[in-house]
């Protein structure tokens, strides 16, 4: 009997060595990487010890429980060597990763919102302004589809045609209020609806409107219940190149212009409340307004998209800047170009570019009063350059040309908003980019043709005690006035990109 209990004893003991031992050996559950982890806040590293990632990678000790990869964008940290028994770690390891994500990036303490992905676009092209594809009713099935495509949400980095690219270090406000397709797109439909305004009559396209060159072959604007105003309708393209807006640079940016008609009495004659009262009352735009900005819809928010649109639309190449490019090629390369089949057996990249050049001036060509008024133009003869520079043909600059300062009650332009008198019957300088197309002219729409404007250069403007020193007399023939309106008129003119006016939301 004793012997027989003596036996059962060592069967146990040895079973419960073996059942240690398995246990000991036991696997951690392998670990599932379907989902990415959650973004989690990093807390700041100590000041005068900066993570070293391949350090902690070669130095830290290999741990003997695996866990998940470290993220990219978590710095690694080296593990502490600890006596703690497996299964701690194991705990341990297991509350790191299962950390709730409760803030987002732009919550967390001390982490930068994480910008969206950007992308380059040609501005110009067609996909940012002729609208969501579709024909007829824009529905709200085409609407929920393209505001679910991401890229129509990633920041757009503006590249701007021949002629303006010249310019593209002046490009304002994308940086306060990025351009995205989708916001260039809600702009486009706020621009072209009526609604915006007090009796929904009147648009943003009723006095800037695309078949007059963004402006409009009135004298003054015309808003709601016919209703004049005071000051010819400025050109809304080319506006990327622009900061401060209208005539006297009232507006300090694009976006606070956008907005300003529709509180203007005789313009929309509406309110910024009553506006967005009427946009949230309507489903695609409260769609929209939700998908592309954190606090939907604001009269901010419609100002920011109103823009957005604007500075898409741009003016594009133009004869003269085919055959100033040529022009400017021949000048530099003179000997070279002598003789061509030299050239091509000696330099063919060069040969190649030249032909290139040849070949697009051909395709774009510019008559010769035209090219003669283009040189007559950036000369000391006609001067136009004091004041028209520049890859948009503008210094942005305000400019007294004496223009209606004969009135009884003269209109003073930028003097109203500085107070200073160098400003009293100054005005904004415009671009003569499409001028062609913008008629009437001045900030009075007193002058009906190119010609007209030519001729009042040439007087030297109207005399006043603040008229601009660059406007005096010019000793042009009647040759030289018709070159320089050639060059304005054919020279300068571009295609606007395709636009879409209706396909609003219902």
């Amino acid at each position: 009997m004793g012997r027989f209990i003596a036996v059962v004893i060592v069967l146990v003991v040895v079973a419960l060595l073996i059942n240690s031992f398995v246990l000991g050996k036991k696997e951690p559950p392998p670990v599932v990487h379907d989902e990415a982890p959650p973004f989690v806040a990093q807390p700041a590293e100590p000041e005068g010890e900066p993570a070293k990632e391949e350090e902690a990678e070669a130095e830290a000790p290999m741990p003997e429980v695996l866990a998940p990869e470290a993220s990219a964008e978590e710095p690694v940290e080296e593990p502490e060597v600890t006596e703690q028994p497996e299964a701690d770690e194991e705990e341990s390891e297991a509350d790191e990763t299962e950390e709730p994500a409760a803030e987002s990036p732009a919550e967390s303490a001390g982490e930068e919102e994480v910008e969206a992905p950007s992308s380059a676009v040609l501005l110009g092209s067609p996909e940012l302004t002729a609208g969501i594809p579709g024909e007829g009713e824009l529905t709200q099935d085409q609407l929920d589809v393209w505001l679910a495509e991401p890229s129509n949400h990633e920041t757009l980095t503006p590249e701007l045609p021949l002629g303006l690219a010249a310019g593209a270090g002046g490009i304002q406000g994308i940086d306060a209020n990025p351009l995205t397709r989708a916001k260039i797109e809600l702009g486009r439909q706020l621009y072209f609806d009526t609604r915006l305004s007090a009796d929904n009559t009147v648009s943003c396209a009723s006095c800037h409107a695309p078949e007059f060159g963004y402006a409009k072959d009135t004298q003054f604007g015309v808003g709601i219940e016919g209703q004049e105003g005071g000051r010819n309708s400025p050109v809304a393209y080319n506006r990327i190149l622009s900061g401060a807006q209208f005539w006297d640079g009232r507006a300090e940016s694009l976006e606070a212009q956008a907005v300003g008609p529709i509180a203007n009495p005789i313009e929309m004659g509406n309110t910024h409340e009553a506006c967005v009262e009427t946009l949230n009352g309507i489903e695609g735009y409260r769609a929209q307004f939700a998908a592309i900005f954190e606090d939907g819809i604001t009269i901010d928010n419609v100002g920011r998209a109103i823009a957005s649109f604007e500075r898409a639309i741009v003016s594009g190449p133009a004869p003269w800047d085919y055959y100033e490019q040529l022009s400017n090629f021949e000048k530099s390369f003179a000997d070279d170009i002598a003789d061509l089949e030299v050239l091509r057996e000696e330099d063919e990249e060069l040969y190649e570019q030249y032909m290139a050049l040849k070949s697009a001036s051909e395709a774009n060509p510019i008559s010769e009063s035209a090219a003669r008024g283009g040189e007559l133009f950036f000369s000391d003869k006609a001067g136009c350059t004091a004041c028209h520079v520049g890859a948009n043909f503008t210094d942005e600059k305000y400019h007294n040309l004496g223009v209606g300062m004969d009135a009884e009650e003269p209109d003073l332009g930028r003097f109203a908003e500085t107070n200073e008198e160098k400003d009293r019957g100054a005005f904004k300088t415009p671009t003569i980019r499409n001028v062609a197309l913008t008629g009437p002219y001045m900030h009075d729409g007193t002058q009906k043709t190119l010609m007209e404007v030519v001729e009042w250069y040439a007087k030297g403007g109207h005399p006043n005690d603040h008229l601009s020193e660059n406007i005096k007399k010019l000793e042009l023939s009647d040759q030289d006035k018709q070159d320089l309106v050639a060059f304005m008129a054919e020279g300068l003119l571009g295609e606007f990109p395709e636009v879409e006016t209706g396909r609003l939301p219902q």
